[in-house]
């Protein structure tokens, strides 16, 4: 009977307990949390998911993209996309018969080809400039370097003028050409050669110049310890440096000389199927009012000039992986 008594009481239900321990009651009297939550339900368990609203570390990134998304399709993606649909609107086989005439195949074949002649001069005699300009310290000096930069400046159409009286039958080199060799420029297709080399210069010597500037000397002068003649320090140490300016130089300048238009017409003469250049067949056909035309030429052009583009992009790749 005694043993009865003395021993501990039975625990309280557990459903008063819980009662207890929402009130603040059961810790207070001592009743273990354990059995308060004995019976209580499981919560279920909560994943820590990313935010979607992260705080930025740059402050108006929102703000700022959204801009430049703005600016990019109302200032390009949307004439592309006009420029790509207009074309359709008779059909493909109008947009064919408009690629195809003689007249059109003529002036993408002028332009191209003289687009790529005139930035392979210009990567001979840009680079050339930009070694003087680099290398050398003479008279003069400063003011040739700031006369690089002139096509950039100047009007297109003051350049063609310029180009035309230079070059024209009674201009100062245009009459001594004629007369000493019988070579016409202004006028005819090398015209056109010719404005395309005046206004893409400045892009390869812009290109490689910071190049030859931060080139090392000490890997010419470890060659020339060596014994390498200065053919051998161009061709081997130099040239594989400055291959990707120079190709990045002349995608410049290609793609400046395939659409240049105000420096062309006044020295190519315009003659069609001779020296018309496409730039100006998308005009003339602007101003015939034959829209689906000149869409059709310019979404012509626009496809050439991409793939171009491209292929010289990885070209560039392809020699900068091999210089390293």
């Amino acid at each position: 009977m005694t043993d009865k008594f003395l021993a501990s009481p039975p625990a309280p239900p557990a459903k008063f307990l819980h009662r207890l321990t929402r009130r603040g009651i059961g810790r207070a009297a001592g009743v273990s949390p354990s059995l308060s939550t004995a019976r209580r339900e499981t919560k279920p368990v909560r994943l820590a998911l990313p935010r979607l609203h992260a705080y930025s570390a740059l402050p108006g990134f929102k703000l700022g993209l959204g801009v430049t998304l703005s600016y990019v399709s109302l200032l390009l993606l949307l004439p592309l996309a006009g420029l790509v649909a207009r074309p359709w609107e008779h059909g493909a086989d109008a947009f064919v018969a408009a690629i195809s005439e003689p007249r059109t195949l003529q002036a993408l074949r002028l332009s191209f080809s003289a687009a790529v002649a005139a930035a392979l001069v210009n990567v001979v005699f840009g680079l050339a400039l930009a070694w003087a300009l680099s290398r050398y310290d003479f008279p003069g000096r400063r003011v040739l370097d700031a006369m690089v930069d002139l096509p950039f400046a100047l009007p297109t159409a003051v350049a063609g003028v310029a180009l035309a009286t230079l070059y024209g039958p009674a201009g100062p080199f245009g009459a001594v050409l004629n007369n000493l060799f019988g070579v016409k420029i202004a006028y005819t297709p090398a015209g056109v050669f010719v404005a395309l080399i005046a206004v893409g210069l400045p892009f390869i010597v812009r290109s490689v110049q910071p190049v030859l500037e931060d080139f090392d000397a000490e890997i010419e002068e470890a060659a020339l310890t060596l014994g390498a003649t200065p053919w051998q320090r161009f061709r081997r140490v130099a040239l594989p440096a400055l291959a990707p300016a120079l190709i990045s130089g002349f995608a410049l300048a290609f793609a400046r000389g395939l659409g240049e238009y105000g420096s062309v017409i006044f020295i190519a003469g315009n003659m069609p199927g001779k020296s018309e250049i496409a730039p100006l067949l998308i005009v003339i056909r602007l101003e015939q009012f034959d829209y689906v035309g000149a869409a059709s030429l310019g979404l012509t052009l626009l496809l050439l000039s991409f793939v171009s583009l491209t292929l010289i992009n990885l070209a560039q790749a392809a020699v900068e992986r091999r210089s390293r």
